[in-house]
């Protein structure tokens, strides 16, 4: 695994710009909040040894194959790894299956074939070692509720009726919004965030969690560099803490310069290792079914379109 301080020289070789192309358990919101000492949760399972070290793996993805009724597999013989401590950029073009992958690993579209692991065993068999962020579309931010209940939430293991917070839920949940920078608007209703606020609401409750396998869905997309720049050196340092993080997004150049590995995806697995062994020219031209040329008098590179190409469809 490279050191984080070696990423720049690492992605430098590759400067890209490409065109941008519910919370879960909604249910659950309406419980009380308040902090109580009853109810404790337990401590969660220590990783066995095998999968306790920087480098082990901690999702294993194994000939997976999924996708909706009525169409053709959307993701087909997906096989990569995840290894404990490192930051993986998935990347891909809008249709290419991300979503897809994300929930096909989760259990929440029904594989057709293969399977997936996390820590050596079943996915769910793992949930609790677990945090998903969707992307912010699929979540309803006029719910009413605070920011401190939707990071509550990665609290939850199991619905249970009636449940009530520990205090170790909510030094959780506070811990994590003052990670991302968000303690100051703990009661603040989640919808009144701005969008880069929002995804740092995600991400904490993912953290508020004590996850030690991260899925994230596209959680750069639209952000402003300073934003975006905030986010990578928080998973930066949660990968630097043994946290395995699997990152979709559009925005190569952060995977070049902040990604350990790359996975690039079109329905199947083009290419996946080193970032800067990986996000070559042609891995890119034939991951997005688009020419790379360099722009002139600059370091860019650009997409354009190839004569008789199309990306590949499906859910993205």
């Amino acid at each position: 695994m490279p050191e984080r301080s070696q990423r720049a020289s690492a992605g430098a070789s590759l400067t890209a710009a490409v065109g941008r192309n519910a919370l879960d358990r909604s249910g659950d919101m309406a419980h009380d909040p308040a902090v109580t000492s009853s109810a404790h949760v337990p401590a969660r399972e220590p990783l066995a040894p095998e999968h306790a070290h920087l480098g082990a793996v901690a999702l294993e993805v194994r000939h997976l194959t999924a996708g909706y009724p009525g169409f053709p597999p959307a993701i087909e013989d997906i096989n990569l790894r995840v290894p404990v401590g490192e930051l993986v950029g998935l990347i891909g073009p809008n249709g290419a299956g991300k979503s897809t992958l994300f929930k096909a690993i989760l259990g929440l579209v029904h594989p057709t074939a293969g399977e997936a692991l996390a820590f050596g065993v079943p996915v769910r068999e793992a949930r609790d070692r677990i945090a998903y962020m969707p992307q912010v579309e699929e979540v309803d931010w006029d719910f009413p509720v605070s920011v401190l209940d939707v990071v509550l939430m990665g609290r939850y293991r199991a619905f249970r009726p009636f449940q009530r917070w520990t205090r170790e839920d909510h030094d959780a949940a506070m811990a994590a919004l003052e990670r991302t920078q968000l303690a100051q608007f703990a009661r603040r209703q989640v919808g009144q965030l701005s969008g880069g606020q929002r995804r740092r609401v995600l991400l904490a409750r993912a953290i508020a969690r004590g996850a030690r396998l991260l899925l994230l869905d596209e959680p750069f997309a639209g952000l402003d560099a300073a934003v975006q720049h905030d986010l990578v050196e928080i998973l930066d340092g949660l990968a630097a803490e043994g946290k395995a993080i699997l990152v979709a997004t559009h925005d190569l150049s952060c995977v070049a310069n902040s990604c350990d590995e790359a996975i690039c995806l079109n329905r199947r697995v083009i290419a996946s290792g080193p970032s800067a062994e990986v996000l070559t020219a042609e891995v890119l031209t034939t991951t997005f079914q688009r020419h790379l040329l360099t722009v002139p008098r600059t370091d860019l590179m650009q997409f354009v379109s190839s004569p008789g190409t199309a990306g590949v469809g499906g859910e993205d």
